[in-house]
């Protein structure tokens, strides 16, 4: 077996191709955007190059054929809890069931990593935000949502026999979009919507702004100063709803106010994987079209939960039962979508872990993000609970 670093277009190209060589006989495999992977490893689109790099390669086995790939990185604004020292990340690791091979992905890695002053290494983990490809799937192998890491089971156990273990899991809830909420809900719901001071309604396009500065505001007052958060300006939020207009229903992102200022915010896209399945990874002007053509004339019956909050002063008023049963209403009564599944959780908030079990019970997916400490005589322990 040969490793090879990832360091001219044509090692790049290889390097995508060992995602779709690799996963194209698996079940419910969705090839990404081939442009969306890049761009992590472009200085001139990935700000987290700003604080840090990364490196990837690519393994060929005894024939020469593309049997793994990973990538690794170091990102000085990485926020990691616990007291592990620096840790970096490893990541898109795609591998055969093979574990000689998955353990020289991992051994490369290690020591690019040891030699930056790493003392452990996450994974798989993204060079960039949470949002994206991040964690290894462990339940739920059903089609992947946009941006998400996809993978066969056996990955699980090549990660666990190179000595990485558990530092949080990944929790999605799922629940069909007619289902009814639970009385609880209900009872809240009509407890708050009798009230005149109060009032829901989702987003219209052509006010795009004046949402986009409602959502400044629950965002800036719910999470700024929280985990790392940073306060978004007026500015960065309108570009931000400009940049999701394209693929944005208005019908599924609302808000709720009292006195008609904003007081808590429920974001919710269709799944974009639902239509990029159909590009084979293409992006071009053509694709682009044909993107723009299927989202017109097929129906998309998968959407996404992105962002839920409700600001401080509002918090365990049933302030979020009254904007998830508005929201429910039009789901049931008016729209075509089937499924609806929320961005992960992490089980070390379990605050938050309750809310959605408030919703659903049912764990539609799980991602685990492992840890492995290059000391292994070190004491492991998982990420605090919040």
């Amino acid at each position: 077996m040969q490793l090879i670093e990832v360091n001219d277009v044509s090692t790049a190209t290889e390097f995508i191709k060992v995602n779709v060589i690799i996963n194209k006989s698996v079940p419910n495999y969705i090839r990404p955007i081939d442009n969306d992977v890049n761009g992590v490893f472009d200085k001139t689109k990935n700000k987290a190059f700003r604080h840090g790099e990364c490196i990837r390669w690519i393994l060929r086995g005894e024939n020469g054929e593309l049997i793994g790939r990973i990538a690794a990185f170091i990102n000085k604004k990485y926020k990691n809890k616990g007291d592990d020292g620096p840790v970096g990340g490893v990541g898109f690791f795609d591998c055969i069931n093979n574990q000689q091979a998955a353990d020289m992905l991992f051994d490369v890695a290690k020591h690019w990593l040891m030699k930056k002053g790493m003392e452990a290494m996450d994974g798989p983990i993204n060079f960039g935000e949470r949002d994206a490809w991040w964690g290894l799937v462990v339940h739920g192998f059903q089609e992947p949502l946009f941006k998400m890491n996809f993978n066969a089971p056996y990955y699980k156990a090549l990660f666990e026999n190179y000595g990485f273990k558990k530092f949080f899991d990944q929790v999605c809830f799922g629940m069909h979009t007619k289902e009814m909420l639970s009385k609880k809900f209900k009872d809240r719901h009509a407890a708050i919507a009798k009230d005149p001071e109060f009032s829901c309604r989702h987003l219209v396009k052509s006010d795009l702004k004046k949402y986009a500065d409602d959502f400044c505001v629950v965002y800036n007052k719910a999470w700024a100063g929280h985990g790392g958060n940073k306060q978004l300006s007026k500015e960065q939020c309108i570009k931000m709803f400009q940049q999701m207009k394209m693929v944005m229903d208005e019908k599924i992102v609302w808000f709720a106010y009292h006195k008609d200022e904003p007081i808590a915010i429920f974001i919710n896209l269709p799944d974009l994987n639902q239509w990029f399945k159909h590009l084979n990874g293409n992006f071009n002007l053509l694709h682009k079209l044909k993107f723009l053509w299927l989202k017109k004339m097929s129906k998309n019956k998968r959407c996404v939960g992105l962002v839920f909050g409700v600001v401080p002063e509002w918090q365990a008023k049933g302030i979020d039962s009254y904007i998830i049963e508005e929201a429910s209403i039009d789901f049931r009564t008016k729209l075509d979508y089937e499924d609806y599944e929320m961005q992960w959780i992490g089980d070390f908030n379990p605050k938050m872990i309750a809310v959605a079990e408030n919703l659903t019970p049912n764990r539609s997916r799980i991602l685990t993000t492992y840890r492995y400490m290059f000391d292994q005589t070190k004491e492991f322990k998982r990420h605090p609970v919040l």
